[in-house]
């Protein structure tokens, strides 16, 4: 179910980046560009980030920011970005992040299953693993496919 989400088109490879806000703004690309967000939904996650922290940074290594369906999710998406030099999000316990996989979904519900099959991604470490040490889109969808 994942790969039906996470294909070639949504996810991206970089080897670095500034800061975390950069992370997050090139992660959101191609659901900006399918029309799956709004730019108000990343104004709503810097501003939770600066509310709340990060809280979006689930794991060593891995971030999924979203926000509130009202705050700019036009449709149910993924999307992924694989850094290979990691970025601080200021999570003491799970910095760097070397993934970013960005969610958006429409209403409180349609992305229930989405996150349950993340969520056997994200605690299967020998998946993630090579998820960190990817280097193609390939890769990363050999990888996605199994979940």
């Amino acid at each position: 179910m994942l790969n039906d989400w996470l294909n070639a088109d949504h996810i991206q490879l970089c080897d670095h980046v500034a800061d975390w806000q950069e992370a997050v703004t090139l992660s959101a690309q191609p659901l900006l560009q399918r029309e799956a967000i709004t730019d108000a939904y990343l104004t709503a996650i810097f501003r939770q980030h600066q509310a709340l922290g990060p809280y979006f940074v689930l794991a060593p290594g891995i971030a999924m920011p979203h926000a509130r369906p009202e705050e700019g999710a036009k449709a149910l998406g993924l999307s992924l970005l694989k850094l290979n030099q990691g970025v601080q999000f200021h999570s003491e316990d799970n910095d760097p992040v070397f993934v970013v996989v960005m969610l958006s979904a429409p209403d409180g519900s349609s992305h229930i299953e989405l996150i349950s099959q993340l969520a056997e991604l994200f605690a299967d470490s020998e998946a993630m693993a090579k998820l960190f040490q990817a280097q193609t889109k390939r890769q990363i969808e050999d990888i996605i496919a199994n979940y």
